[in-house]
């Protein structure tokens, strides 16, 4: 096991109860842990696509049609890669879901919303090969932190108001049935212009604020909503705690199902190397919705 991530669960072990969690069920779901094959750089881009996206796979074993995940790393949407989420892709695997764990495209060389359509991509693919990897095509979530957080949340809010954003890329596949987002950007006029904001939506917030609105999650947010996971360090200095609470507060003012994870004591990248009981209490968040999603389309059948 490499020394950070070792030192990251000892870490994770004793900052354990520094956490409160809102909205949490009174009993968590379970599965048995399974065990799981990984495909590793499966192309799901097209050809004539800007840039070859990859994703790995992980497939846990058995013929049963299983619910997924598409799975989305972070780095200020210019950097880092998919390994960054492989020890996630594993615990969700091992829980029985089908992992795409994906690449995207990079600011400053590629623009919003060249990375919503990245993963519009993805979760289309995901549904494309629904019968290839047994996948169950009404339980494919989302999950992912930080920059990748932002972009699941978008992908999923703009999918469910029918925001131009949704189209050509996205369609009704781009709708997840649930989605988990840890250290959140959720409203991006309230970071101004800073570097990483400016390269990413191509200026400054002064002269592009329908731009800074339209790649906010937290604008797109209606009753409709799928359900969210969210997790984030209190004392995060990068994303404060209080996008989260907004987000989650605009959720909760729509009516939408939402749980709220907060890990004291951790900061951006610390609720993301302890992110150990996070990730767990996620995971039963995905089952019991993957579980209650396959049910009601066993009723309506």
């Amino acid at each position: 096991m490499p020394a950070l991530r070792l030192m990251a669960l000892i870490t994770c072990a004793l900052l354990t109860a520094c956490a409160s969690h809102k909205n949490a069920p009174q009993q968590a779901a379970s599965v048995p842990e399974t065990s799981f094959s990984t495909e590793k750089g499966v192309t799901f881009s097209p050809g004539g696509w800007p840039e070859v996206l990859q994703a790995d796979l992980y497939r846990p074993d058995g013929e049963q049609q299983r619910p997924a995940v598409l799975l989305v790393h972070g780095g200020g949407w210019e950097r880092r890669s998919r390994e960054d989420m492989a020890w996630i892709a594993e615990e969700l695997a091992s829980n029985g879901f089908v992992v795409m764990n994906i690449d995207y495209r990079f600011a400053p060389e590629h623009t919003f919303p060249a990375q919503l359509y990245d993963l519009q991509l993805a979760m289309n693919w995901l549904h494309e090969q629904a019968e290839r990897y047994q996948i169950d095509r009404n339980a494919i979530s989302a999950f992912g932190f930080s920059s990748g957080a932002h972009l699941v949340s978008l992908m999923a809010l703009v999918a469910e108001s029918r925001h131009p954003l949704n189209r050509p890329h996205g369609g009704d596949n781009a709708r997840p049935a649930a989605v988990v987002a840890g250290g959140l950007p959720g409203d991006l006029r309230a970071f101004g212009s800073g570097r990483l904001l400016r390269q990413f939506l191509g200026g400054d917030q002064q002269d592009m604020p329908d731009a800074y609105q339209a790649a906010s999650p937290i604008t797109h947010i209606t009753a409709g909503a799928p359900p969210f996971f969210l997790f984030h360090g209190a004392q995060d200095m990068l994303v404060p705690a209080r996008q989260a609470k907004a987000f989650r507060d605009e959720l909760e003012a729509n009516g939408v199902e939402n749980e709220l994870y907060l890990m004291y004591l951790r900061g951006h990248i610390t609720s993301f190397l302890t992110a150990g009981n996070a990730v767990d209490k996620a995971t039963a968040f995905l089952v019991r919705h993957s579980g209650s999603t396959q049910k009601q389309t066993e009723n309506r059948d």
